[in-house]
């Protein structure tokens, strides 16, 4: 099986994610355009109880077979890899059916009760035999993880984009007649689909590839494998419980904004209509440059895995400076750019630049969220992943604390939701900044802090000059996607002359490779 170093790895993934994201973008806009608002409305509400289900379902486990796959990879534990994959196929699949048949007959109260429209009930019943494809699929992607392929994935992931934009369109068509909620159930078919053709190529390359014979012996592998159990859940269950809280908070955040802005004397109209602003316009921007460091942290698992299996902390400590180093070079001229040019950005994309104030408060702190996702990435591969989820919710705590204090305040209002969120960002990744130094003394060196803000204040300067050349506030499409080409050139050169790309990191990339 091909194996590649973790920058091969990660650049892999960012491709994946890079087109997947755009097909994203052509899925959403069909189905927007054949559904209208309601039918989308229907789909978007009853996405959320699946991502619930999938994540209670999946109990975390990607993360946690992948370290442990690569962990016994270190030290050809060819046994090792097998119990791993027993075991966890057998609690996903297990999980998957009590899900599952939850999902079904829990979909009638939760359409009407909990989400006030009966017709979600279709969409939901629609999108539950997913919940099995979606867990058999989690293992194969941390087994691959776990053996640094990270091919397979990133060819599912595009396939089944593929697949669901293909058949988007002739079920919304074919189920439109019957009403809207049929054409979203339809939408939702056409994820399953896109899904069981994903899990279908990762199987064809796991029975391909694989040096395994899982039903050999198979319920011996199993009742010897208790201690297998205990370092997937040590891992699997901090790891869920991270997600969970995200989850929760994100529950909450809309009824404390919404309690917090009415003590402050704000209607609920202006109050849905700032929110919609904040969460719908802002925040996508801001966690655009995320699928980046999302992929870098997906490849740094299984590579810090091995290290640590190795006792190499030098390579330890190298690998959480290269993913910080590259995390930043990523997120820092997405802040610059979000930062100069934040009401000409919201104008073009959204019609307005109201949020403008909003972005311009929060990019600059949004940078430490760029290198918050390595980091919780390498406490997971150290066997730190209770301490991680002890940080994502001592973050939400502060975060919440802090919205209602603000929020409450009439001179803040919805800055002040801005500020707590801005505030949950820098504590968790502070936070994991700590735990690293006291777990394995990493810090990072004032060396490349200095770069970090060299970079900045080389970028800036650029941006505003080349600003300052247009008289009018918001230039052309045309003009200004010239200036953000001008900028991006001169920010690779300061990438280079910095060396936050190093000439051994340049050679690992194909297109590179014949230049140096």
């Amino acid at each position: 099986m091909t194996k590649q170093t973790f920058l091969q790895g990660a650049l892999i993934l960012i491709a994946a994610g890079m087109i997947t994201r755009f097909l994203g973008f052509i899925n959403r806009i069909v189905v927007a355009r054949l559904m209208g608002e309601e039918g989308v409305g229907l789909y978007m509400m009853a996405l959320p109880t699946l991502f619930l289900v999938i994540t209670l379902t999946q109990f975390g486990l990607p993360v946690a077979i992948s370290k442990r796959v690569a962990e016994a990879e270190a030290v050809n534990d060819s046994v090792k890899v097998k119990k791993i994959l027993l075991v966890s196929l057998l609690i996903t699949s297990i999980s998957s059916i009590f899900f599952t048949v939850g999902l079904i007959l829990a979909a009638p109260f939760v359409a009407s009760h909990l989400l006030t429209d009966q017709r979600t009930m279709y969409p939901l019943l629609a999108i539950s035999p997913i919940v099995p494809i979606v867990a058999i699929s989690s293992v194969l992607r941390g087994y691959f993880q776990g053996k640094q392929n990270m091919k397979p994935q990133s060819y599912a992931q595009v396939i089944e984009q593929i697949v669901r934009i293909l058949c988007v369109a002739f079920f919304v068509n074919l189920l439109l007649p019957y009403g809207v909620e049929f054409a979203a159930a339809g939408a939702m078919f056409s994820v399953i689909l896109g899904e069981f053709v994903s899990l279908m190529y990762m199987l064809h390359t796991f029975k391909r590839k694989k040096l395994i014979k899982l039903r050999t012996n198979f319920l011996s592998y199993v009742r010897a494998s208790g201690d297998t159990v205990r370092e997937l859940f040590s891992i699997s269950l901090p790891s869920t419980g991270s997600r969970m809280i995200g989850s929760f908070s994100n529950f909450l955040e809309p009824i404390i904004v919404a309690q917090s802005m009415a003590i402050a004397g704000i209607s609920s109209t202006m109050v849905t209509k700032q929110y919609g602003e904040l969460t719908g316009y802002v925040l996508p921007l801001l966690f655009l440059p995320t699928f980046i460091t999302h992929s870098l942290s997906i490849a740094l698992v299984p590579s810090i895995s091995e290290a640590a299996a190795k006792n190499q902390t030098r390579l330890i400590h190298y690998r959480i400076h290269q993913s910080i180093r590259i995390s930043f070079a990523s997120g820092a001229i997405a802040t610059i750019v979000l930062t100069l040019f934040s009401e000409t950005i919201l104008t073009y994309m959204y019609g307005t630049g109201n949020a403008g104030y909003l972005l311009l408060l929060m990019a600059p702190f949004y940078l430490l969220l760029y290198i918050q996702a390595p980091l919780h990435a390498a406490l997971q591969a150290m066997d730190l992943a209770q301490p991680a989820m002890w940080n994502s919710l001592i973050g939400a705590i502060f975060k919440f604390i802090t919205l209602f204090l603000l929020a409450s305040n009439p001179e803040f209002g919805i800055k002040g939701v801005a500020i707590a969120m801005s505030v949950g960002v820098i504590l968790v990744t502070f936070l994991h900044l700590a735990t690293l130094r006291k777990a394995v003394q990493f810090s990072i060196p004032l060396l490349d802090i200095s770069k970090m803000v060299t970079l900045i204040l080389l970028t800036w300067s650029t941006g505003s000059l080349l600003k300052s050349m247009y008289t009018h506030d918001i230039p052309s499409i045309p003009l200004f996607i010239l200036l953000l080409v001008a900028l991006s050139g001169c920010y690779i050169v300061f990438l280079i002359l910095l060396r936050f790309i190093t000439r051994e990191e340049l050679k690992q990339i194909p297109l590179f490779q014949k230049w140096i």
